[in-house]
């Protein structure tokens, strides 16, 4: 797994998963699989236009987040903007996937975090450790556990 800084401060992120492009898109997808590895979301569909919000609890703060798909290319990309209900700033989360045989490489690219407050709780490694979790292992994890119940 690598995470790379590039100039406009995107956080990228990516791994390479045990698992075929179906298998994670459907992860990436599927409102009742992504519960289970991303965040617990009321519905969401891959389709561009869909809202969708999801309130995670940190260290004593809550965080409102307020989504919005933007494009979907099945089995390819998926991105959304992602952004806190009442502070400043918006981003773009996007997740690409790259078929390697029976491997899929993800590749996520979070930019624009750059306009969030400038405050401990919005700071640059926070989303790089959160993304590396949330991808390289809990995303991870889901897919390649059940893949392997496949076999």
């Amino acid at each position: 797994m690598t995470i790379k800084t590039e100039s406009t401060e995107a956080v990228i992120v990516e791994s390479t998963l045990n698992a075929p492009v179906t298998r994670v898109w459907q992860a990436l997808t599927d409102v009742d699989q992504m519960r289970q590895w991303y965040f617990d979301l009321k519905e969401f569909k891959p389709e561009p236009g869909f809202e969708f919000e999801f309130v995670v609890e940190h260290e004593g703060n809550t965080y409102h987040h307020l989504c919005r798909v933007t494009d979907v290319i099945p089995e390819k990309k998926i991105a959304y903007t992602w952004r806190y209900k009442g502070k400043p700033g918006d981003s773009l989360v996007t997740f690409e996937l790259f078929g390697e045989g029976k491997r899929t490489r993800l590749k996520l690219t979070h930019s624009g975090i750059e306009t969030f407050p400038k405050t401990p709780a919005y700071a640059r490694k926070n989303f790089e450790a959160g993304w590396t979790e949330i991808i390289g292992s809990e995303l991870k994890r889901f897919v390649e556990k059940t893949e392997k119940g496949k076999s």
